[in-house]
């Protein structure tokens, strides 16, 4: 497996991360401080991003350009996660209707980036 890097190997400094996603490094703190991502640490305290969290950062950014709010994007990264742990879909009764058609197209984007 030589080349190969498991997705939860944190290696990338933040500057990989920027490169990579088009976020700027003030956008990627803020996502860590909102927890939303949780980048591991070094010795120097820096931070160091695996490939999950690359690709966690670029779900992000395509749903902030797609017009939804930061608390809107917990909701949908909490429901994927529920769902990918329970391997069911999350009951529609557990999101406020006035939010559902918003977060459908959302959901689905998120599935497809899944498969």
């Amino acid at each position: 497996m030589k080349g190969h890097i498991p997705r939860h190997t944190a290696c990338f400094p933040i500057s990989v991360v920027q490169e990579l996603t088009h976020l700027s490094a003030r956008q990627i703190r803020y996502y860590e401080e909102q927890g939303l991502i949780s980048p591991e640490r070094n010795q120097g305290n820096q931070r160091l991003f695996s490939l999950a969290d690359i690709d966690r950062c670029s779900d992000i950014k395509e749903l902030i350009d797609q017009g939804l709010n930061i608390a809107g994007i917990k909701t949908v990264l909490a429901a994927k996660k529920t769902s990918k742990e329970k391997k069911v879909n999350v009951p529609k009764r557990s999101i406020p209707k006035e939010n559902l058609d918003k977060l459908q197209p959302h959901l689905k984007k998120l599935g497809e980036l899944e498969n």
